[in-house]
């Protein structure tokens, strides 16, 4: 018997890794667009009105493969990465976070050192948060409306 796919196991630890967030009392956000071109996997934003970035690694080789990880550090107070238990956490470095997940539930086992946003960039992120935020729970409530605005507005 074989485990789950690489893809499976990304996304149990993107839905643990939601869920330790939302206990945590931060509100996280799937597959953020950056301003640089990247996606962040998870974009949270703290009570504190910080912005934790959490990038799921669904093995080594997902690791190993994927330089641009540094590129998300520009857009978040705290970088973590998130796996699963069955990762060698001594792959990642020591100056990003750690959370670990197992099944649904997830712990923080490194803290993530902080490193402040500048205020115009956390402002315009802010509201760039809001607004994705905002369009995916107006599609969840009307998606059949949203896709019709969406695709009158590319008419034009």
């Amino acid at each position: 018997m074989t485990g789950p796919s690489f893809p499976e196991r990304a996304a149990l630890v993107r839905r643990a890794t939601a869920r330790l967030c939302l206990q945590m009392g931060w509100a996280p956000l799937h597959e953020v667009p950056l301003p640089n071109g990247r996606r962040a996997d998870i974009l949270a934003l703290r009570p504190d009105g910080g912005f934790v970035c959490i990038e799921v690694k669904s093995g080594p080789r997902d690791f190993l493969t994927d330089g641009k990880w540094p590129e998300y550090r520009g857009y978040a107070d705290a970088l973590y990465f998130a796996v699963d238990t069955d990762f060698p956490a001594e792959l990642l470095p020591a100056e990003v976070g750690l959370i670990v997940a197992a099944d649904l539930e997830a712990d923080v086992l490194r803290d993530a050192p902080s490193h402040p946003l500048a205020p115009a960039r956390r402002t315009a992120l802010l509201r760039q948060f809001a607004a994705l935020a905002a369009g995916r729970l107006a599609a969840m409530e009307d998606p059949a409306g949203v896709a019709s605005i969406r695709s009158s507005l590319r008419a034009e």
